[in-house]
């Protein structure tokens, strides 16, 4: 790979420079005008270019601060290729603290866009040609939905063999090998050649220590993959490899009322066992969510207020639960809190 300059915007970035650029993305009705920001560091050796993307959801900031931890890191003085890093993709809806854009289109369903269509269109356009074309791979970074939590998983094409190397390189405790969504950000990537990851942890609008600190050291993970960064030192202990879920299904309420979780994040379950109770406020009628199947708890709903349908326990299904149980416990002892630095110490993970 040629470390040639990028241009991106019409700026043009040479090779050993990092810098920050703003891509205008309209106006406000106030004429304010709105921009993306974006940070390139191009190391002086050539090597891959990987985009980092965060907000494609506005409401989902755990990756603005991954993005934030991975820029700040000292190892990156050793970067061979380029990193584009976009901790803010949908400002709109960053600002109003929204999932969706003004026009309440969902921007992970309006790929690869178009430069006269709707702001979402607009936008996923801008996207595709200044960020995604100019990559060879690339990490998009999710949280759960508002009021729901999210196990840190990777969510991949495992039947291409670049983006599974790069799937079980991130080393999070669950892999779902998952169909590409029309309009998703995942599905136009593809469409480019570019293997890409997408990484859900945690819930929307909350950081989440332990999420942040996986998903930093998920993109160094790969990062080290692609030899964009030199290896890690060896460890003494052997990691469990990852398992991958071909398949998830939500559990939903079947009546109306308020939930009382009988099951945590990451919780492994049979068939039948009982998730939850949901009731009405005196108690007199009560009805039991149980699972359709073995598995582990990746998602769950943090709202005890139900009404009938509504999602409550993101249920993966695995050949091998124990194995996932493994690996589940041994992220873990990793990323336990109590072996965490003070959140007011900016300390180095690597």
């Amino acid at each position: 790979m040629s470390n040639k300059p990028l241009t991106i915007n019409g700026t043009t970035f040479a090779a050993g420079t990092r810098t920050s650029i703003d891509l205008p993305v309209g106006k406000l009705y106030t004429h304010t005008p709105m921009t993306m920001p974006v940070h390139i560091v191009r190391g002086k050796k050539s090597g891959p270019t990987l985009f980092i993307s965060a907000a494609i959801h506005g409401d989902e900031i755990n990756g603005v601060e991954i993005i934030r931890r991975v820029l700040k890191l000292p190892l990156l003085k050793q970067l061979r290729g380029t990193i584009i890093a976009v901790p803010i993709v949908n400002v709109h809806g960053l600002i109003n603290h929204s999932r969706y854009l003004p026009d309440r289109r969902d921007l992970n369903r309006s790929f690869p866009g178009s430069e006269t269509g709707s702001l979402a269109a607009r936008l996923a356009h801008l996207f595709m040609q200044q960020i995604v074309s100019q990559s060879t791979h690339g990490i998009d970074l999710h949280t759960g939905a508002i009021h729901r939590d999210n196990l840190p998983q990777i969510r991949a094409n495992m039947d291409d063999e670049e983006t599974e190397k790069l799937a079980l390189a991130f080393d999070t405790p669950v892999i779902i090998s998952s169909n590409l969504r029309d309009g998703s950000l995942r599905e136009s990537a593809a469409e480019y050649g570019i293997p890409m990851l997408l990484y859900e942890a945690g819930e929307a609008l909350r950081f989440d220590e332990v999420s942040i600190r996986a998903g930093v050291k998920g993109i160094i993970n790969v990062m080290r993959s692609l030899q964009m960064l030199p290896a890690a030192r060896s460890r003494s202990k052997k990691n469990i490899e990852p398992v991958v879920a071909r398949s998830s299904s939500w559990i939903r309420a079947s009546d109306s009322g308020i939930l009382r979780a009988m099951v945590a994040l990451g919780s492994r379950v049979k068939k039948d066992t009982l998730l939850g109770v949901v009731s009405d406020p005196f108690g007199e009628s009560e009805s039991n969510i149980t699972a359709a199947y073995n598995g582990i708890v990746i998602g769950r709903t943090n709202l005890p207020l139900v009404n009938e349908g509504d999602a409550l326990f993101h249920i993966a299904r695995f050949d091998h639960v124990l194995d996932a149980a493994n690996k589940l416990d041994e992220f873990n002892e990793e990323h336990s809190p109590e072996l965490m630095p003070s959140p007011h110490t900016e300390s180095p993970i690597i």
